[in-house]
């Protein structure tokens, strides 16, 4: 067909059978050889971000992208930037028939961070599987050939049907997204984005996109006379992920302190005590001395804890533990923390990601091992709750998980019946049943 726009995925509005054929050979080929695929269906603008992607170094089967901003800080990013005064016109054109019409809502940064996604709900539990939440950077070069990401980076609207996305994960969805720049400083400020089934790759929507983001564009340019010359709108930077000391302790022998571009890795001792106040600090609550001896060791002298912690507070500054009782007097971020308020957003996959062993594994202190458990089952309880099998398989495969008869039978249940892996794993769940042998 000629004069067909390049830029849209289904000109006739669905697909064929013929052309999903295509782009998944296409694809094996091209992930599996690196041989560029063939110019029959395949449009030049998937296979050029193909080759970007591939250039990129992303994993067709990897993880999901990154979340780079949570909480309070992804809240004050929205705040400051220029495209949450437009919101209102956003919701009322796009995510107001969302649900209605089976689809997501995303806005993001020019860098490709998502900053709201919305619409219906139970897609968006499904996009979570995928980090497609608030937060997670879709760039082209980090999540691969996505509409939002390679929006941004050709600057021009653009859609993706199914296997024209780089990333397997992401094939079951295809999307439409278009740029968005300030009318009057012409400055990129981010993408629009519908996300969906095979109805969200069809002419209309792209269509319904662009003229969202007009509406978008003009609501800018009035903001701007009324503020004033003197205020132009601009992007704000993301806040700085280095703001806060980060304390890592997930699968470490002895916990790391970053600060700025220093890394400090703490004593067995001090990774305690500093842990054990994050903990209390994530309640909002202290700790006398006699509490922390309790639970490091059991109920030791309240002496020994005060002489390691005047020694912890001369290596991380008075500045961050203070006493009288002993607390945090500034922001530390933990990836436990991190971790845990990832599972409470539902965000499975990010946080089994984040899990690269448990909590301070030597750690015999009686406060360290009750983080420990709280950790492991909470992520363990998510994961089986999910009943994916690519989750199961990870969750499985870790020391911790070996005798978790629940999950091995979960994911017995949820393999499909062809799966070359569900002999090994009926293997396993029997010896587990059967029980060690006398």
């Amino acid at each position: 067909m000629t004069g067909v726009s390049p830029w849209l995925a289904l000109p006739e509005g669905r697909p064929t059978p013929e052309l999903t054929r295509q782009l998944r050979a296409a694809h094996e080929t091209f992930v599996t050889r690196g041989a560029p695929p063939s110019r029959s269906g395949v449009r030049p603008v998937v296979r050029e971000s193909w080759a970007r992607s591939l250039g990129s170094g992303v994993d067709p089967d990897g993880q999901g992208p990154p979340v780079d901003l949570l909480d309070d800080a992804l809240a004050a990013y929205r705040a400051g930037h220029p495209l949450a005064p437009v919101l209102p016109v956003i919701r009322r054109l796009l995510v107001e028939d969302a649900e209605a019409d089976r689809m997501i809502v995303a806005v993001t940064d020019a860098d490709g961070r998502m900053l709201w996604v919305e619409g219906d709900t139970r897609l968006r539990r499904l996009a979570e599987n995928m980090n497609f939440v608030p937060g997670a950077r879709w760039s082209e070069d980090v999540a691969g050939t996505n509409a939002p990401g390679t929006a941004l980076a050709l600057d021009h609207p653009v859609q993706f049907f199914g296997s024209e996305h780089y990333r397997r994960p992401v094939q079951p969805w295809s999307c439409s997204a278009a740029p968005v720049h300030h009318p009057v400083t012409g400055v990129l400020l981010g993408a629009i984005d519908v996300t969906g089934g095979d109805h969200v790759a069809s002419p209309h929507v792209l269509t319904l996109v662009r003229a969202t983001v007009a509406a978008v564009e003009s609501e800018l340019r009035w903001l701007h006379r009324e503020q004033g010359d003197e205020r132009p709108a601009r992007t704000t930077a993301a806040p700085a992920r280095e703001a806060a000391p980060l304390l890592e302790v997930l699968g470490r022998d002895r916990a790391r302190l970053t600060r700025a571009e220093e890394a400090v890795e703490l004593s067995l001792r001090h990774s305690e005590l500093l842990l054990l106040l994050a903990e209390a600090a994530a309640t909002g609550e202290g700790r006398s001395a006699e509490r922390l001896a309790a639970e490091c060791h059991g109920g030791g002298a309240a002496v020994t804890v005060r002489a390691e912690l005047s020694r912890l507070r001369r290596l991380v500054g008075p500045e961050l533990v203070g006493s009288r009782p002993y607390r945090l007097l500034g922001p530390l971020e933990t990836d436990v923390g991190t971790l845990r308020r990832l599972l409470d957003r539902g965000a499975v996959t990010a946080a089994l990601d984040r899990y690269t062993g448990p909590v301070l594994p030597r750690s015999g202190a009686p406060g360290v091992a009750a983080a420990r458990r709280r950790t492991a089952v909470a992520l363990r309880a998510a994961v089986v709750a999910s009943r994916r099998p690519e989750l199961l398989l990870r969750w499985t495969a870790l020391p911790e998980a070996r005798d978790d008869a629940v999950a091995w039978q979960t994911l017995l249940e949820v393999l499909p019946a062809g799966s070359p892996r569900r002999p090994a794993v009926a293997a396993h769940l029997l010896a587990l049943r059967r029980g060690p042998r006398g």
